[in-house]
């Protein structure tokens, strides 16, 4: 498969997987419990597991994921948003890490 076919193909899982998470947002309160399980366990992880594939390759979306599904399960929102963050600064100090050697190798 082309780059950038499969660029195609997760660009629109993304943006497909958005819509059932715009209604768990703005429907009423007594309407969303019914596919609030479903919203936070599937549609979620799937849509970050599509973005954070588009952005810095399967290994880091997986990881992402596996690391949002515990945080979640394991102590709720606030902390998995915040082992995300944490992800992704582990991610950007990696990079500059290895621009840095590769600088000094040159």
């Amino acid at each position: 498969m082309k780059s950038s076919t499969k660029r195609a193909v997760l660009r629109v899982i993304h943006l497909v997987l958005s819509i059932p998470i715009l209604g768990y947002i703005y429907e009423p309160a007594s309407e969303v419990q019914q596919y609030a399980g479903g919203v936070r366990f599937l549609f979620v992880p799937v849509m970050i597991l599509s973005g954070y594939w588009m952005y810095a390759g399967a290994v880091f979306a997986i990881m992402g994921v596996a690391l949002w599904l515990g945080a979640y399960r394991l102590a709720g929102f606030g902390p998995a948003l915040l082992s995300q963050v944490a992800l992704f600064a582990a991610w950007k100090i990696g990079l500059a890490i290895r621009a840095r050697r590769t600088k000094g190798a040159a």
